[in-house]
């Protein structure tokens, strides 16, 4: 076997894992190690925080960014596509109304069951 061609991609990927671990070893001599008790305080705004910090949120708080996602990730796909609408290929659009239908059909089952309507 004749491996010429791939010795630039061995040598760039040793040189990429040299530089990353000298890196790390780099910025570990130069950081302070010296922790205060400050900085394992959970952060809120720079407040003393009252009770316990770690409350449990609702699940609907997730489904409504689940479905914010996919609403989002809808209007992108659409605003390409509607770019390039007139250029696709038959498969393309087919493909492009089954990605849509499905995305819809996830928001209007979202909906009726009715996780998100106290918002």
């Amino acid at each position: 076997m004749n491996y010429g061609p791939y010795v630039p991609v061995f040598i760039f990927a040793v040189i990429s894992i040299v530089f990353v671990i000298v890196g790390l070893l780099f910025s570990s001599l130069l950081r302070p190690s010296k922790s205060e008790p400050l900085k394992d305080t959970t952060y809120e705004c720079g407040e003393v925080p009252i009770g316990d910090t770690r409350i449990q949120f609702h699940f609907q708080y997730y489904m409504f960014a689940l479905i914010f996602v996919i609403a989002d990730v809808l209007t992108v796909f659409l605003a390409l596509w509607a770019y390039t609408l007139t250029t696709m290929q038959l498969e393309a659009k087919l493909m492009m109304f089954l990605f849509t239908a499905i995305l819809t059909v996830g928001i209007l089952y979202a909906l009726k069951k009715e996780e998100v309507i106290w918002i």
